[in-house]
């Protein structure tokens, strides 16, 4: 059995633990080195990083999200453990677990540690997808002869690195094609390296639920269910044309899934088409200074989004929720796009400003949509706002700073309402 150990990097036929380290970190399977297509996972990243910067926090539950009133935004392994699931309310995550260490996200220091990641996987293969600032697609397909290596190898490689440089650890999936690579990369977290053969694909599928195909929510599962399919096996037993009829686009491609067929190629330049970013406040406010440090904060998250993604948005929108639960959204499409956090704060209070009274709100959202890349964005000043290039130019300086003292090392005013 071709095995591989993940602490050493020793290959070898099998045994259960490590012949060069003696290491019981082993990975083994028949195809374990034909294999190209992977799925890399950062464990918990948020709070992972927490804890790297915070080692008092090491064996502590800790929780990324806001008050009582928000939502978990994710949680370390502790916390799951009793109960905590990201997007959880806060106040259900809290019953499960009181002694939990609440934190607030710090947006700006995951962009970059996302950035120092996307830079390890730079060096195995150009072919990466990115889902999200913690998780991406890889395609090693080619690569053995210049790594010297086959790809399970350059991959266990790559999450030691990211242990040792970076200081946060990664699970990997590693399969024939890109769903099952992700469903491979959550079988085994933390720390985990798991793989999905061709041979072995209908038999593991089988007695899958529904759900674990990326994509079915609570709402997928539910319509599935009153068609008699709750699993991947009834779900094959479908014939294709009926799939198509009852679920439309949604069912042929279910049909494909069911056997393991995945053709969707690992796209580097798979097109995002929103960033946003909303909170939830602890209680419902109508305080304008209160409202304005909020929009402040979120144009700052959305437009480090947008820096790390090198990407900018032509609309500008914004989201408000009422204390009666009613949401209201309002758009402002740009003469052209822009990335930078004090345009679309400034567009995003024009909205608030002309929404009036709305009475007292529980929530609210910053978001930039009809993405381009980030080489049409803020090229020259506007005509009505004669100081918008030096507010640009000032900006692109405290990206600079903080890049190399920190996220914290400026901070504007209004942040701190």
């Amino acid at each position: 059995m071709p095995s591989l150990c993940r602490q050493c990097l020793t290959t070898f036929d099998d045994g259960t633990r490590c012949p060069a380290c003696r290491s019981p970190r082993i990975t083994a399977h028949p195809e374990l080195f034909d294999l190209t297509i992977a799925h890399m996972d950062c464990d918990a990243f948020y709070a992972s990083v927490e804890k790297r910067d915070r080692p008092d926090l090491a064996d502590k539950p800790v929780i990324i999200g806001g008050g009582r009133r928000g939502v978990v935004s994710t949680c370390c392994y502790v916390a799951r453990i009793r109960g905590v699931r990201s997007a959880m309310p806060m106040f259900k995550a809290l019953e499960l677990c009181p002694d939990a260490v609440v934190l607030k996200g710090r947006m700006d220091l995951y962009v970059e540690v996302s950035k120092q990641v996307r830079a390890l996987m730079e060096e195995l293969t150009p072919a990466i997808e990115p889902l999200s600032l913690d998780e991406a697609f890889l395609d090693l397909t080619g690569t053995a002869r210049l790594h010297g290596a086959p790809p399970a190898v350059m991959l266990a490689r790559l999450t030691r690195r990211m242990q040792e440089e970076i200081g946060i650890t990664g699970s990997i999936g590693l399969s024939h094609n890109k769903f099952l690579a992700k469903i491979a990369s959550d079988l085994d977290k933390p720390r985990g390296f798991s793989v999905i053969g061709r041979a072995e694909t209908k038999a593991f599928l089988a007695p899958k639920p529904v759900g674990i195909i990326f994509g079915i929510g609570i709402v997928g599962q539910e319509s599935l269910k009153k068609a008699g399919i709750n699993t991947i096996a009834d779900l094959k037993r479908w014939d294709r044309a009926d799939l198509a009829r009852r679920f439309g686009s949604m069912g042929d491609r279910l049909w494909h899934l069911a056997r393991g067929e995945d053709h969707r190629p690992v796209s580097r330049n798979r097109p995002v088409k929103s960033i946003s970013k909303e909170t939830t406040f602890g209680e419902d406010t109508a305080d304008a200074d209160i409202l304005d440090g909020h929009l402040w904060r979120l144009a700052e998250q959305v437009s480090a989004r947008a820096k790390a993604k090198e990407t900018a948005g032509r609309v500008v929108t914004l989201k408000l929720k009422s204390a009666d639960f009613k949401t209201i959204t309002r758009r402002h499409a740009l003469s052209d796009p822009t990335q930078m956090a004090d345009r679309i704060y400034r567009e995003a209070r024009a909205l608030l400003d002309a929404m009036g009274s709305t009475g007292p709100a529980r929530l609210i959202g910053v978001g930039i949509s009809d993405l381009v890349s980030a080489d049409m964005a803020d090229r020259g000043g506007d005509l009505l706002d004669p100081g918008a290039a030096r507010r640009a130019e000032a900006e692109r300086a405290t990206d600079a700073i903080r890049a190399r003292f920190g996220p914290d090392a400026i901070r504007k005013g209004r942040a701190l309402r």
